[in-house]
């Protein structure tokens, strides 16, 4: 199977590449089955053990894997407690279904600590191409084992939602679907505070972080909080694409040469995702050539193929959608534009972090949010260089540190 070269790298590989030992198996197993026990607690929402990570591991992630994957060096805070990993399944619904139940599923992760009380981090995953590398399968996902050994290795609980159609989800992938991911995160919020008082612990401070499709993510999250009015302590973003029509329009109308053959994903998951979740039979076949449909269609549904990756919208977008006025005029525009995670009066103090050379955010996507705050007369969304030298995953990596010490330093007040 041929993948984006970008978006899914596995970890197994590079754990061993760096010699970071693979995910210990969970203990606690059900004699019957041999399967780690799934514990239920309230409402329909059960957990599992999945793994444990100790002190040495987790530095390990600090120092070799993450370095590996991001492409720059940083220095971490090191990790001063080994942290257990759970996989959290829990009902929900799809509002772009006309609320139709389903199961979803992420991870939370708890410090090996005498606390009681702690700090919450939520992550938001970035985008991907494989099922499992999402929170939940943390040995498939090298962000979420950012995430756990910077913040869980220091005391922070640090919950992610996997996002309705994948993890363990049967649905289709909802990519950007925004009212879903909004409602996959909030109803893993509300199921990670049960397994917590199931495990003794209540939540101190609620932080949020996310990188790329993640930073969108985050930010439709934190809309529904305030409006929830869940106090939230604050926010930390890496390299979120925050506007639909603003990304996809730029890669159409005015490419770069910076940018990556892996952005194609962005059309493809996206028109996919909304044909499904909005009802609009169809929608793909519009947008994509004859030539490139059912390899797009085999990548939406991680389906194998042995093509090359399409990443040449002109060979894979059909011509007229170049067309600045056909393309305001489709349905898939109509759609995209419901995508703008930073239009409300944003309460919450958050940082968004750029790079100066990421390969799918131009630094004006990227400084659009704090640059609307500001129009509204708020200071409350500031954006962030990450440096001239980063690109998508690098300025993740400088981010991760720098929310961590912001974050240590508001709770320290």
């Amino acid at each position: 199977m041929k993948c984006a070269p970008y978006l899914v790298l596995s970890l197994s590989g590079m754990m061993l590449l760096t010699g970071l030992a693979p995910l210990p198996a969970a203990p606690h197993e059900d004699a019957r089955t041999g399967q780690a026990a799934a514990v239920p607690v309230a409402a329909g929402v059960q957990y599992e053990l999945i793994g444990r990570y100790d002190v040495d591991q987790l530095n390990q992630i600090l120092t070799k894997a993450t370095p590996a994957f991001t492409g720059l060096p940083v220095t971490y805070t090191p990790a001063r407690n080994a942290v257990k990993m759970y996989r959290v399944t829990y009902p929900s619904v799809i509002p772009e279904r006309n609320n139709r139940p389903t199961i979803a599923s992420g991870l939370i992760a708890i410090p090996e600590t005498s606390d009681k009380s702690m700090p919450m981090v939520s992550y938001q995953h970035g985008t991907v191409m494989e099922k499992h590398a999402v929170p939940s399968f943390p040995e498939e996902s090298p962000e979420t084992q950012l995430m756990i050994a910077q913040f869980a290795g220091q005391g922070y609980v640090v919950i992610g939602a996997d996002y309705f159609g994948m993890g363990t989800s049967t649905e289709k992938d909802g990519y950007m679907v925004i009212g879903s991911q909004q409602q996959a995160c909030m109803d893993m919020y509300r199921s990670s505070l049960a397994v917590m008082a199931k495990e003794g612990i209540s939540a101190k401070e609620l932080f949020l972080t996310g990188w790329s499709q993640g930073g969108v993510v985050t930010m439709c999250f934190l809309e529904v909080l305030e409006k929830n009015n869940v106090a939230v302590a604050a926010v930390g973003t890496a390299a979120a694409q925050c506007d639909g029509y603003v990304m996809l329009s730029g890669f159409l109308n005015h490419p770069r040469s910076i940018d990556a053959p892996w952005v194609s994903a962005m059309f493809i998951l996206t028109a996919f995702s909304y044909e499904e979740y909005y009802g609009v039979p169809g929608l793909a076949k519009a947008l994509f050539t004859e030539e490139q449909y059912e390899l797009a269609r085999k990548i939406y549904m991680k389906e194998p193929y042995t093509e090359p990756w399409p990443g040449d919208l002109h060979k894979l977008i059909r011509k007229e959608y170049f067309d600045p006025n056909y393309f305001a005029g489709t349905m898939y525009c109509t759609l995209i534009q419901k995508l703008h995670a930073y239009r409300w009066q944003v309460k919450s103090n958050v940082r968004m972090y750029y790079g100066d050379i990421d390969e799918c955010l131009t630094i004006g996507l990227a400084q659009l949010p704090s640059m609307y705050q500001r129009a509204l007369g708020s200071n409350t969304v500031e954006a962030i260089s990450a440096g001239p030298d980063a690109n998508h995953r690098g300025t993740y990596g400088r981010a991760a540190a720098e929310w961590k010490k912001w974050f240590d330093s508001l709770r320290a007040k």
